[in-house]
């Protein structure tokens, strides 16, 4: 990895075999959150997630984003932001609610939904991009009743039985303060045809440390990094259609119905700390 120097921040670990183009970022300066750049996903396949919150996260001024657990109307919330939206955010009630009668009979990991057809319309992406080196800088959370992640989505994720075309889910980082990262991609959507490529998981210490995660996306497939080294690839199947990206925490057992419902003062203090994310094009 060669390192890009970016004046008065963090310099990036980029792979070297490649020129690079810094094509977006947000460095987090300030004392506000950017939302010409992130919007806050407060909803879960087409109703509203009482887990979520817009009250989770702040600028620490010294150019670092900080997500942190908030009590919101009696329950413990954590906050998601990205710079696009899909079926997730759309809110379609009587969808939801058939989901919601049906979840136990869902054939896929997460046990509850069974579609997500029709899409509701879209708003435009305040970032998607196709292609390219994707990194972010972060220190993490040290509880383990939360985890935090950084990735890519989608708007039309399952919309078609053919990834390429329909895009897919890539997991730069997701970490569930269990003695691993994980990191890969998820695709054909989440109903029963799901499937995963380089879902790999590797010890990580808890060092309250930070640490650099990237993704390397071509017509050729992925490669994902940690700290600089290469961790897994995949070379099928290759979206090529552009993502968003996202920046999220959220409790444990909030989607089983299953959360904790008393805190420790340790785990309230707690807190996922972004120094930056940014998006490289190849130089060609």
């Amino acid at each position: 990895m060669k390192k890009y120097e970016v004046e008065n921040h963090e310099y990036s670990l980029l792979p070297k075999d490649k020129e690079w183009k810094l094509v977006w970022s947000d460095e987090f300066d300030g004392d506000t959150l950017d939302e010409s750049k992130w919007s806050f996903r407060l909803n879960y396949w087409g109703m509203p997630f009482d887990g979520f919150t817009d009250k989770g996260v702040y600028l620490d001024g010294n150019s670092n984003l900080v997500f942190k657990p908030t009590i919101v109307d009696g329950r413990l919330c954590t906050s998601q932001l990205q710079t696009g939206e899909n079926s997730f955010d759309c809110l379609d009630f009587e969808g939801a609610i058939k989901n919601r009668i049906e979840r136990n009979h869902g054939d896929n990991p997460w046990g509850h939904q069974v579609e997500i057809w029709p899409f509701k319309p879209l708003k435009k992406a305040k970032f998607a991009h196709r292609y390219g080196y994707y990194e972010a800088r972060v220190k993490f959370q040290k509880c383990p009743f939360w985890w935090s992640a950084f990735w890519t989505q989608t708007p039309t994720i399952g919309a078609s039985a053919n990834p390429e075309y329909a895009g897919v889910e890539s997991d730069i980082m997701e970490y569930f303060v269990d003695g691993t990262l994980t990191s890969g991609n998820i695709y054909n959507g989440y109903g029963k045809q799901f499937s995963e490529t380089a879902r790999i998981h590797y010890p990580y210490a808890g060092d309250d440390e930070w640490h650099r995660f990237g993704m390397s996306w071509d017509e050729n497939g992925y490669v994902f990094y940690f700290d600089g080294k290469e961790t897994a690839r995949s070379s099928e199947p290759v979206s090529k259609v552009e993502q968003f990206v996202l920046l999220t925490t959220e409790i444990q057992g909030y989607r089983s119905d299953e959360p904790k419902t008393s805190w420790t003062e340790e785990e309230l203090n707690d807190r996922f700390i972004v120094d930056y994310v940014r998006v490289f094009d190849e130089v060609k």
